[in-house]
């Protein structure tokens, strides 16, 4: 059976398998299904200084090869997050996890990552500079490389843990943004968030989501990220966490053959909460048959 395990900057994980933020709550929400240990790492809901109650309903909408959401960051608040969720999850799960972080400021988003990246628990800060459903921050934050990179230093400067950068592809210039990232001292890059999208009622001509637009995930954006990772991953020189529409094992070494050296799983959680057990086994089954002893020895075959 292929090694899985894998090395990040602050985290080594038994397998490359990670929960996207927002499809695994704060790591509980998958108990009466298998045990969280199972995975790799995960990324937790994403989080702000203070509560978020998100976005009016309608929030959700289907569509082909995926969905829309605009949940809009519904959570706690750091805090409560700190007081109440963390000592709950240290009960069931023993390795760490990545603290997604949101914001409306930069002074927020660096106080945030303050609070959260001196719990134990939390072993890198996952920067979400690209949530298209919230009005003032998050994806307004990662268009502009200028913007993005005084976002990251303010952060960096709250602890020594690494800082990994979630990307949004509607940034007009994302291989320009992530060498800027690299430069202002990120630890890794995670490629990517939702694409912005939108629905209509048939019947009304109407927008179906609340927020009137929302992030489209799910299996039909996995070629479009998985040509941004391709892109990127020769442009730069640190870690890469796939991210995007992502559901079998196959499509796990295909995101590491292109360059990532990790994967996040989304909107599979959704559809199916066993997503994890079944593409770890998926995966482990395709190394086998393609005769591969290490996973690391797939990372960037696409260009070797």
């Amino acid at each position: 059976m292929a090694e899985l395990a894998v090395k990040l900057p602050g985290m080594e994980l038994k397998n490359p398998l990670i929960p996207a933020s927002g499809t695994f709550g704060y790591g509980m929400d998958h108990l009466d299904f298998f045990d969280v240990n199972e995975c790799g790492s995960f990324s937790m809901k994403g989080t702000t200084l203070e509560p978020r109650e998100g976005n009016a309903l309608p929030r959700i909408a289907e569509c082909a090869g995926g969905m829309l959401n605009a949940v809009g960051l519904q959570n706690p608040g750091a805090r409560e997050v700190i007081e109440s969720v963390f000592p709950e999850l240290r009960k069931i799960y023993r390795g760490k996890i990545f603290a997604n972080v949101s914001g409306f400021s930069v002074e927020e988003y660096a106080e945030c990552a303050r609070l959260l990246a001196a719990e134990d628990i939390v072993g890198a800060i996952e920067l979400n500079i690209s949530c298209p459903n919230v009005h003032g921050g998050g994806m307004s934050f990662g268009t502009d490389p200028k913007t993005a990179a005084e976002v990251l230093r303010a952060v960096k400067k709250t602890s020594d843990k690494p800082v990994y950068v979630k990307c949004t592809p509607q940034c007009p210039d994302l291989p320009a943004m992530c060498e800027a990232l690299e430069e202002a001292g990120a630890d890794g890059l995670v490629l990517l968030n939702t694409f912005l999208g939108m629905r209509l009622d048939y019947r009304t001509g109407k927008p179906v989501l609340a927020n009137v637009t929302g992030g489209v995930s799910g299996p039909g954006i996995f070629p479009l990220a998985l040509q941004r990772i391709y892109q990127i991953s020769p442009r730069v020189s640190i870690p890469i966490i796939g991210c995007g529409g992502v559901c079998s094992g196959r499509d796990v070494i295909e995101m590491m053959s292109a360059g990532a050296s990790a994967v996040e799983i989304g909107t599979s959680n959704l559809i199916d909460p066993m997503s994890v057990p079944r593409i770890k086994n998926e995966l482990e089954a395709a190394l086998e048959e393609l005769g591969i002893d290490d996973i690391n020895e797939i990372i960037g075959r696409a260009f070797k």
